[in-house]
């Protein structure tokens, strides 16, 4: 099991990166991604997305409710593995509601369409370049200069 700590610096790697690309299986068994604006990351590493109840995501997470999330930035990508469920909170819903969120939803948290999505994070994986651009191309040509590999990254998988 990740520790405090781990999960921390999980939230925070991902607190910042607003799309997402949630994977769902199909009725067929065909993986499906499309991109997702992520809405809250919280402390145990769960993630919140706005979606609509007729949508064919809602449709697949009631047919097998896991779920992959990808989130990716210039320096650091995280894959999540977790289960996903609708949630049909409104005080939730208006708490996380936001004007990006209602360009695709115009119809306001209450409408009885518009849901959460939860995924709660079961495992993880990050890879992180701390330091930046900078830090990163110092670390290539090191590597180019030594012959040794590139060292940059830090790499962790967590069970959450």
């Amino acid at each position: 099991m990740a520790t405090p700590d781990e999960i921390a610096k999980l939230v925070d790697l991902t607190k910042d990166i607003k799309i997402a690309m949630l994977t769902t299986v199909e009725e067929d068994g065909a993986f499906a991604a499309r991109p997702m604006a992520q809405q809250a990351v919280e402390a145990d590493g769960s993630l919140y997305f706005f979606t609509e109840r007729d949508s064919n995501i809602v449709r697949n997470v009631a047919a097998n409710p896991h779920v992959g999330v990808a989130l990716s930035s210039a320096d650091t990508w995280v894959s999540i593995s977790g289960t996903a469920t609708v949630v049909d909170d409104v005080a939730k819903k208006k708490q996380l509601w936001n004007a990006g969120v209602e360009a695709w939803l115009p119809q306001g948290p209450e409408d009885a369409n518009v849901a959460l999505l939860h995924v709660d994070s079961e495992s993880a994986e990050y890879w992180d370049t701390p330091g930046g651009r900078v830090a990163t191309i110092f670390s290539f040509v090191k590597a180019k200069a030594t012959g040794e590999p590139y060292e940059g990254t830090e790499v962790k998988k967590l069970d959450l």
